[in-house]
């Protein structure tokens, strides 16, 4: 009997990257697994019913509140409620404030901030009725400090901490909690791009690009596995945590630390 057999969690942007690897190991402790996102579904699908688990897929656009509203009933009719709600769909854009544009600025905090609020708001009655539940917000290290020309990304992921800490304080008296996870470089395909342009703008071999983007940011000089995240949601999960409440918990290689 794995933590979360017979328990729900429903992960956003769960078809790659670090979605996936959050699903996969909430997966691996039983819970079932109602997935959502772009690419390669069957795919994503196929990794998470290899772990025994039922696995189901709602294909909600995060920016459409709507979209998520089906989702979240979808859940609740496949599996009863969610249990376990992740929020981790996320979309990036660089420039600078003033060359911004203004649709990309809207889609970013949309997908970021705005689609996090949507789910928890349709998730929380079922989780205070059965007083147990856990939503854990997919931040990132840019919701605790900034980084130039990413201004939507770093007010949206600010914002996510600020409503974690609001969802914990409204739930405090519960079984449920709200936590956050601040990710630093994930080698996600997304984050790969990153490293492919960086070497081809440099001329200097990809290992050569990794090195170059951690040492901007990560003392560690190591990236941070989906699979290092996703323990951590297991234990947001599990008895030790049932008290950790409203937290922005940093993995991300020392960046914060500096």
């Amino acid at each position: 009997m794995g933590l979360l057999t017979g328990k729900t969690a429903l992960v956003t942007g769960s078809t790659s990257g670090i979605g996936l690897g959050i699903a996969k190991c909430l997966a691996l402790e039983g819970a079932n697994i109602v997935m959502n996102g772009f690419g390669d579904v069957e795919g994503a699908q196929a990794e998470i019913a290899a772990t025994g688990v039922q696995v189901a897929y709602h294909g909600a656009d995060m920016s459409k509140p709507a979209e998520i509203e089906a989702m979240m009933a979808f859940a609740a009719d496949k599996f009863g409620r969610v249990d376990v709600l992740v929020n981790n769909a996320g979309i990036q854009h660089v420039a600078n404030i003033e060359d911004f544009p203004v649709e990309r600025w809207d889609a970013v905090i949309a997908i970021n901030l705005s689609s996090a609020f949507h789910a928890t708001r349709l998730a929380l009655p079922a989780m205070k009725a059965a007083n147990w539940g856990r939503i854990i917000n997919v931040s990132s290290a840019h919701g605790l400090v900034a980084s130039a020309k990413k201004s939507a990304y770093v007010a949206a992921k600010h914002g996510l901490v600020g409503l974690t800490k609001v969802t914990a304080l409204e739930t405090a008296t519960t079984g449920v909690t709200c936590n956050a996870i601040c990710p630093g470089w994930v080698l996600t395909p997304l984050v790969q791009k990153q490293v492919d342009a960086k070497a081809a703008a440099l001329g200097v071999s990809n290992e050569e690009a990794k090195k170059l983007l951690l040492g901007e940011k990560e003392p560690s000089m190591q990236f941070t596995t989906p699979e290092e995240l996703g323990g951590l949601a297991v234990f947001f999960c599990g008895p030790a945590g049932n008290n950790v409440r409203g937290v922005a918990w940093n993995m991300d290689g020392g960046w914060v630390a500096q």
